[in-house]
């Protein structure tokens, strides 16, 4: 029962935009589970309204730094992989399992750990030293670089395959699954740890998460990440104000 209290507490901290956004999300995801798109299966187009409604969710929740944002986390990335998986997408779906999939678990139990003094719910904010943004660039790119080649070894034609079903550069459709995962592995590492600029990092992988599912045509996942993008700006701000609040070295 505390839990639940607990996450409709976190329902009442929307913003009205956010309450919209949300209501978007469900009437897109509504409308395609019940017409899915050609190519898609209608199981998997449930899968995707389950994925489309706990993906805002969580992001919403975590731009306030509230922990209640896990619980949904660990569902939209159990059902995300399969959607996936199905299509061949295999740097992000490593992203979901290997990376996020711990990661909620993990960043659920620190976040706890470090409760902000005002409201228990959220947690304590910090930031990037100069030296720490710069290692936090090289990282990625070194990340990007070498999953690039690995899943072209590993994967071959299975990886990004309606790519190739649509006649689509499978090379830049790579690079940008590529650079997904890199990023979305540091900036995970950083919303672990409570750094802000967690949301910078996010804030980029929105922006080409966006152009892939555009330019892939799928309406479910490109109104998510839309949303996303949105919410990053947002979360960042939240954050940024937070880490001022608490100005903490922990």
């Amino acid at each position: 029962m505390d839990g639940l209290k607990k996450i409709g507490r976190a329902f009442r901290s929307l913003k009205w935009y956010e309450i919209l956004m949300c209501i978007i999300m469900l009437a897109i995801s509504i409308y395609y589970a019940i017409q899915p798109q050609e190519g898609t299966p209608q199981w998997l187009a449930i899968i995707n309204f389950v994925s489309g409604l706990c993906g805002i969710l969580c992001v919403f929740f975590c731009a306030k730094a509230n922990r209640m944002n896990f619980p949904f986390a660990i569902v939209n990335t159990t059902v995300f992989m399969i959607y996936l998986a199905y299509f061949g997408i295999w740097a992000t779906f490593w992203l979901e399992a290997i990376v996020y999939t711990p990661l909620n678990i993990i960043s659920w139990i620190k976040w706890y750990q470090h409760k902000d003094e005002e409201d228990e719910l959220l947690a304590k904010s910090k930031k990037l030293t100069l030296w720490q943004h710069l290692l936090v660039a090289a990282l990625i790119g070194a990340i990007t670089v070498l999953v690039y080649f690995v899943l072209s070894k590993l994967a071959g034609d299975t990886w990004m395959k309606f790519a190739v079903k649509y006649g689509w550069n499978t090379t830049v459709m790579k690079w940008l699954d590529a650079a997904i995962f890199a990023i979305g592995i540091v900036a995970s590492i950083l919303e672990l740890l409570r750094y802000k600029e967690q949301y910078v990092w996010w804030l980029v992988t929105d922006v080409i998460a966006v152009a892939q599912y555009t330019i892939k045509g799928d309406p479910v996942y490109t109104t998510k990440k839309a949303i996303y993008l949105v919410e990053a700006v947002i979360g960042y701000r939240n954050w940024h104000h937070l880490s001022k609040r608490n100005r903490t070295n922990e």
